[in-house]
């Protein structure tokens, strides 16, 4: 396993992580036990970041990721969530309040059964006013950063130049990362005008959704998924072409 860090975090991460949302059955429905042994074997073949969020499953991810994680030393892993996106009975919602930015923080430790989150995510900006989440989501997660309640503070979002515009307008060191999903992969490397940028920035960037979000898997993806019929049935074609 190859190990590299994010940004000038100081965290040293496998370059391959663990994308927990799966955890909570947003791609298919999931058996938790399997579940649980995947985190387990992940962990034992070197993979140190896992991802998840509240919104994964509405929060079904970060309960079940609590569970495997439990009898795990502490000090094998590092863990990213996220504020801003929530959900119940199968109904989204958003919230990028700083009051329920940091209320979600400590319900996600909770949840997961830590004291301590290594970098808290603002999730999926595009569905913020993006001057509050400027104004108000990071710098409630600053003050966290500040009392040692997380270690370091992102951001996430499809759209990089989303990104980019909060990042011009928060003092230099407020966002540590980048998650982006997407765009790096094998239909489409848009993340690779940006990386420039992130540099001289500092920032680390974390690639998610390598496969697309299953749209250049076997499986193929969910309903849900937002790709055009025509882009989905490209890739249907090329996974026949390479069976």
């Amino acid at each position: 396993m190859k190990y590299n860090e994010i940004g000038k975090t100081g965290m040293v991460v496998s370059s391959l992580s663990f994308g927990a949302s799966s955890l909570g059955g947003v791609f298919r429905d999931i058996n938790q036990t399997s579940a649980i042994k995947a985190v387990e074997t992940a962990i034992e073949g070197g993979m140190n970041f896992i991802d998840v969020s509240p919104y994964y499953g509405h929060y079904k991810a970060e309960t079940v990721l609590g569970k495997a994680l439990k009898g795990i030393d502490r000090n094998k892993y590092y863990l990213s969530t996220k504020v801003g996106r929530y959900g119940k009975d199968g109904v989204n919602t958003w919230d990028y309040s700083a009051k329920r930015a940091t209320e979600s923080v400590f319900e996600s430790m909770e949840r997961i059964g830590v004291d301590y989150i290594d970098l808290i995510n603002v999730h999926d900006i595009e569905f913020a006013d993006l001057n509050q989440v400027v104004n108000e989501t990071l710098p409630a997660l600053v003050e966290l950063r500040e009392k040692g309640v997380v270690g370091h503070v992102g951001i996430t979002d499809l759209q990089l130049e989303n990104l980019k515009w909060v990042i011009d307008r928060v003092p230099e060191g407020t966002v540590e990362s980048v998650l982006n999903f997407c765009h790096y992969t094998l239909n489409d490397d848009k993340l690779l005008d940006f990386l420039d940028y992130f540099e001289q920035h500092g920032i680390g960037v974390i690639n998610a959704s390598p496969l697309s979000m299953g749209l250049l898997s076997n499986r193929g993806v969910p309903d849900w998924h937002p790709a055009p019929k025509s882009l989905v049935d490209a890739c249907r074609k090329a996974v026949e072409h390479c069976n």
